[in-house]
């Protein structure tokens, strides 16, 4: 059982992350921990693992906890079995079958005789084929590493672990294990992901913020549902606030206007009545008191049903708030943008592909781009942009504007701030208030556009790129997606969904994740 009470973590830079966060894990538990990205999904997983220090709360954990970070090279400098903190024991093991048979290396192995047979099957399992464990992580790709510590699980047969983004750079093939493995396993899972798919095979969806964690006691297609419940709930409530104060301005404008017609009303009787200048003055005041406390009541009462409304709207989730505007592509749909007839490229004089490609682009088409890493995916692509030429084959492209935007969306310069970046897709000349507009309406408030974009996250990176997309005059007839969700949260990837949707040119996507491929309507597939 793992227990986490009133735990709150605060940055080196004195900000407050998270605070006051409470949640029980019970034994053979599945849970996703879901929240917007910079909610601290996985910092939580870093103090859970003890690899920091909350700043307040305790936590109880019964076991030693296994965890599978995000990757992103910090483990280049080890070798595969350093990576799994098995190297001492395996070195234990070497020693004392070649005859070594000191104390010290007993007591490392630990009577651990079969750790060598476990580590050939984890890795065979994990499809980690010709794999030695003494050499580097940085030989691996990103899903190889990923896959080494997967096959760690086996290796260590921990009661509980935690997986960040454990399907991110895994191809579909290796996404199956994952997902059997999830299935199957009888060990305690608390998985931080976006891959719908499998948040559907886990128990309970728990919602990180920054005040608490909020249980939902299903799988994520549940946690949606109740979501749905939740929002229309909230719109009921934002409309009912919007008529309420309506309805209060209004109100305070017949009662003004009465009172001002009942003080012209009373002056021209005294007038009539020749009252003497020195009372006129004191009714006339009286009469402005009177006014003047009947417009502080009213404005009391519009004042706190705006401050009401001000906080129900900033409940509403960030996709609620965004409005997307994308100019549809010039091209006629159907034209014919790109053709292959008997196509090939080589490296080292080797054919990429074992026969040559034939196939067409026509405009409008959505079409997913699906083989194992390897296979001439990237390749393809920049044969397709023109970055490259075949070396066997021909090819057709009509004169287009293609666009190609990786898992990085490093078509952002890092060394510009937000605004700067904005303007630089300002070719028909906004003005400055309108390219503010298009930023607030992507959720780049006065307080971002001076942030740098090197400190952008990946959500917030996405967001930027598509809102510069819109700046421009005229949308890209091609858009090609390499892996667009890999660092996105599950917000981010609805933006994403949501953009893509309103799109009307040709979209070219490789992704891994079958959800957002068929969210996004994609009619047919390139396989390698």
């Amino acid at each position: 059982m793992l227990i986490l009470q009133n735990i709150s973590y605060t940055h080196p830079s004195k900000d407050l992350l998270f605070s006051d966060i409470n949640l029980t894990v019970n034994n053979h538990e599945k849970t996703a921990l879901i929240g917007n990205n910079g909610a601290g999904k996985s910092t939580l997983l870093k103090i859970i693992a003890k690899e920091l220090q909350p700043s307040n709360g305790q936590i109880i954990v019964e076991t030693e906890p296994y965890f599978i970070p995000q990757i992103f090279g910090q483990f280049n400098h080890l070798t595969i079995a350093e990576a799994l903190k098995i190297d001492k024991k395996l070195n234990a093991l070497k020693e004392i079958l070649n005859g070594n048979t000191t104390e010290e290396n007993f007591n490392l192995l630990n009577d651990d005789w079969t750790i060598e047979d476990r580590c050939n099957d984890a890795l065979q399992h994990w499809q980690l084929i010709d794999i030695d464990l003494s050499q580097k992580m940085e030989a691996l790709s990103g899903g190889q590493k990923t896959k080494v510590f997967l096959a760690g699980i086996s290796i260590h047969q921990p009661e509980l672990i935690l997986l960040d983004e454990p399907s991110n750079h895994l191809d579909i093939a290796s996404r199956k294990l994952l997902y059997g493995f999830i299935q199957t396993t009888k060990s305690t899972l608390i998985v931080v992901s976006h891959d719908r798919k499998l948040l559907n095979l886990l128990d309970q969806v728990c919602e990180l913020s920054k005040h608490e964690i909020k249980v939902y006691g299903g799988n994520y297609d549940f946690y949606k549902e109740q979501k749905q419940i939740e929002n229309n709930a909230l719109s009921q409530d934002i409309q009912s606030k919007e008529k309420a104060l309506r309805k209060a301005k209004e109100k305070e404008r017949e009662t003004l206007e009465r009172q001002q017609k009942l003080d012209n009303r009373g002056k021209g009787k005294q007038e009539k009545a020749g009252v003497a200048r020195i009372m006129m003055n004191t009714l006339r005041n009286n009469a402005e008191n009177s006014t003047s406390k009947l417009k502080s009541t009213h404005a009391e009462k519009i004042g706190g049903i705006s401050q009401d409304l001000q906080e129900l709207r900033s409940s509403l989730p960030d996709i609620d708030k965004m409005k997307f505007g994308f100019d549809n592509s010039a091209l006629h749909k159907g034209k014919i943008l790109f053709t292959a007839t008997n196509i090939n490229f080589a490296y080292n004089m080797q054919p990429l592909w074992t026969e040559n490609l034939n196939f067409q682009i026509t405009s409008g088409e959505r079409i997913a781009l699906k083989g194992q890493n390897g296979s001439g995916k990237t390749t393809l692509i920049k044969l397709i942009l023109g970055d490259i030429e075949p070396q066997t084959g021909t090819i057709y492209r009509a004169n287009n504007k293609s666009v190609y935007i990786d898992q990085d969306y490093s078509l952002l310069d890092n060394k510009l701030k937000v605004y700067e970046q904005a303007q630089q897709f300002n070719v028909s000349a906004l003005q400055e208030y309108e390219i503010k507009i298009r930023l607030n309406r992507f959720l780049f408030t006065k307080e971002d556009w001076d942030k740098s974009c090197s400190a952008l996250s990946g959500g917030e990176r996405m967001r930027l790129l598509l809102c510069c997309l819109t700046i421009n005059s005229k949308s890209p007839d091609i858009i090609i997606f390499d892996e667009p969700t890999n660092n996105l949260d599950i917000q981010n990837v609805e933006i994403l969904t949501i953009a893509i949707n309103e799109y009307q040119g040709t979209l070219i996507v490789v992704s891994h994740d079958e959800t957002f491929l068929e969210q996004i309507n994609i009619e047919r597939t390139i396989e390698l």
